[in-house]
């Protein structure tokens, strides 16, 4: 972290997240120094907050609880933040702190948009349903590009694409989330870094019968799918590189995860009944411009027309950048996200 003008590291192993947030609050007393007594709050991020949370909540032992209750449906994530906020509450324990969840934006979907058609009483027994992720992201940047359109929030019709590691596509309508692409885990949806994405619930079932265990299948779908198990890396950098060189499966990988991207950008449009504004964000969204070109190329019967040297331009843009044609009737931005200062916003 940077303090004094000089940049100061922390270069040694951390067990945990524990360890983390303690080296932290050391390294702050250390070079800052930070008066405990003046720090007015603590903002967590959460991945999961089921259906109980579509707002920020200041932590007390039911929300606790709730977190806590809610990690068979984030097992990876909640957990961890299970432990940040303990932590944290431990080494600040005279302010107040906050959870501010992935999910929460995404509690104004209607059921048409949430609900599968599984069995209702299985699936209200074991909650499934689509909570969706990256709330705090498409939250950000839709509110971020009405701003930047002058349009009012009602009645706006924003199109989301938070391509990164992980990915997501959201239909906003009225600065709410109307629809999303992640489902009751972070796997569905797009194609992502080690993500499958949407897939045939069958070939589960069939990977099951030939031998594979739930673990094997687990580590399959999380770790070992998406770009990585497409063409073996996850960084699409990389990938890009080798499409370029030649290599058959690096330029399919980019044709599928691309192809992923306009069949989600294609129903919200329809969803939506079109659309102000598309906006891409997040690592790829905000820097790739051949994915940004790919996704947009030969929509201008749809009213989507990029500009090419405005879209090779915005390489990690700090400020919102307007890619579109000027013909465009749908604008496309490139919106560099901003969750941690979401997160501060809703903690205030």
């Amino acid at each position: 972290h940077d303090a004094d003008g000089r940049q100061h590291t922390i270069d040694r192993p951390l067990a945990d997240h524990r360890e983390g947030l303690v080296a932290m609050a050391e390294a702050f007393a250390a070079t800052t120094p930070i008066d405990p007594s003046a720090l007015r709050a603590v903002g967590h991020r959460v991945v999961h907050g089921g259906d109980r949370f579509a707002h920020p909540a200041i932590i007390d032992d039911e929300v606790l609880a709730a977190i806590r209750d809610c990690i068979p449906l984030a097992p990876l994530h909640n957990p961890a933040n299970l432990m940040g906020i303990e932590v944290a509450m431990q080494i600040y324990p005279d302010c107040p702190h906050v959870a501010v969840f992935d999910t929460a934006f995404h509690q104004s979907m209607p059921a048409e948009s949430f609900r599968y058609a599984l069995d209702r009483d299985v699936a209200d027994e074991h909650r499934i349903r689509r909570y969706g992720f990256h709330g705090t992201s498409h939250a950000y940047v839709s509110a971020r590009a009405t701003q930047f359109l002058g349009i009012p929030v009602a009645g706006s019709r924003i199109i989301t694409l938070h391509l990164g590691n992980g990915a997501s596509a959201c239909a906003v309508r009225d600065g709410r989330s109307a629809d999303t692409s992640m489902g009751l885990t972070p796997l569905a949806g797009l194609v992502m870094g080690t993500r499958t994405g949407d897939i045939d619930p069958g070939v589960l079932l069939h990977l099951l019968r030939a031998g594979m265990s739930v673990a094997d299948l687990d580590r399959l779908l999380n770790k070992r799918s998406g770009m990585k198990g497409l063409a073996g890396y996850n960084d699409l950098r990389q990938i890009n590189a080798r499409a370029a060189a030649g290599e058959v499966a690096a330029r399919e990988a980019l044709q599928v995860y691309v192809h992923a991207i306009r069949h989600y950008l294609g129903a919200y449009l329809v969803e939506l009944g079109g659309a102000d504004a598309i906006v891409f964000t997040a690592g790829v969204g905000e820097n790739d411009a051949q994915v940004r070109e790919w996704t947009c190329a030969g929509l201008t019967g749809l009213g989507i027309r990029i500009d090419p040297d405005r879209n090779a331009a915005a390489r990690g843009p700090s400020d919102v950048v307007d890619i579109s044609a000027p013909d465009s009737a749908i604008r496309v931005l490139v919106v560099p996200t901003n969750e941690e200062l979401l997160i501060a916003r809703d903690t205030y």
